[in-house]
Formats: structure tokens, C-alpha cells, sequence
């Protein structure tokens, strides 16, 4: 698991939600299409407490009630290009995990900042590399083969005996 943060919450040229998770470098972007109410919870999760609680702090309310506590969020998987998360409820009884949409369970994290995990699996089908980190990985990729050197072994070559 790779430990990311809410990077950007917005809208593509299209109109549509989306959020950007990044790593605690900025090398590696994850974006993650939401509704248009989800990106709003997010976005104003983490601001001043409202008049009356949005539906993630009702949720914080009402898991904390109960004896627990959100230790942390994962997104877990990526599957036909649906994102799957998991919360973490921690408390007397033990933990619990409970089965969640991405776009909620950010809500959730960021209002009650507790962090927020991706699988690895997930990263490798969906993230995206900054300028500097694509530049890295190419100049890592020619230093490695620079340093093989190349058989030109005629004899190899002509084996049509």
C-alpha cells in the first residue's frame, strides 16, 4: 500500500467530477472520476463545521457512537475500470471493514484526516507520472541499458547448419 493525499478536486474540460490523489512526492497522480455531490463533500470536507452535518459527518457521528473510529481508508482495487475502497473502523469490539465507493470513503478520510492508502496493483493500472518522475524513469531506463553490452557474435548469428 502507497500512503497518497487529495491532491486536487475538480472538473475535466467535460464538466465532469473528478479528484487527484498524489504520493507524499508528486511523482505519482492517481485521478478517480466521481459524482459532482461526492467532489463537493470533498472538497468542503475538511473546512469549518456546517450548520447542519453533510452525510459524511453524519456517518463520522454515527460510527463514532458507536464505539469506533475511522483509522484509515484504502482503495484496494481496480476492476474494469471501477475503483473499490475499504474503510477501517477500529474500536473495543475490534476492527471492521466495511466496503465503500472511493469518492465517500475520501470524504471520510479527509474530514476525520486519517490517511488514505492505494494498492499497489491499483497504481500500476491507473497512475499517472509527473514531467519530473516520467524524466527520471526514462534516464533510469537508458542508464540500464547503457550498461549491457551488445553480443555481436557473428557466429550466433549465422547458426544455419
Amino acid at each position: 500500500m502507497v500512503r497518497m493525499f487529495v491532491n486536487k478536486v475538480g472538473l475535466d474540460l467535460h464538466k465532469r467530477a473528478f479528484v487527484v490523489l498524489a504520493d507524499a512526492e508528486q511523482e505519482r497522480f492517481l485521478p478517480i472520476a466521481i459524482g459532482p455531490f461526492e467532489a463537493r463533500a470533498i472538497a468542503v470536507a475538511d473546512q469549518a463545521p456546517h450548520k447542519r452535518p453533510l452525510t459524511h459527518d453524519l456517518l463520522l457521528s454515527v460510527i463514532s457512537d458507536l464505539g469506533y473510529r475511522l483509522e484509515r481508508i484504502e482503495i484496494t482495487r481496480l476492476e474494469e475500470g471501477i475503483f473499490y475502497a475499504v474503510l477501517y473502523l477500529i474500536g473495543d469490539q475490534g476492527e471492521h471493514q466495511i466496503d465503500a465507493r472511493p469518492s465517500d470513503a475520501l470524504a471520510l478520510a479527509v474530514s476525520a484526516e486519517v490517511p488514505i492508502y492505494v494498492a499497489q496493483a491499483v497504481l500500476d493500472g491507473a497512475v499517472v507520472l509527473s514531467d519530473e518522475a516520467e524524466k527520471k524513469e526514462k534516464e533510469e531506463l537508458r542508464n540500464l541499458l547503457s550498461g549491457l553490452a551488445p553480443e555481436n557474435d557473428d557466429e550466433d548469428l549465422d547458426d544455419s547448419s
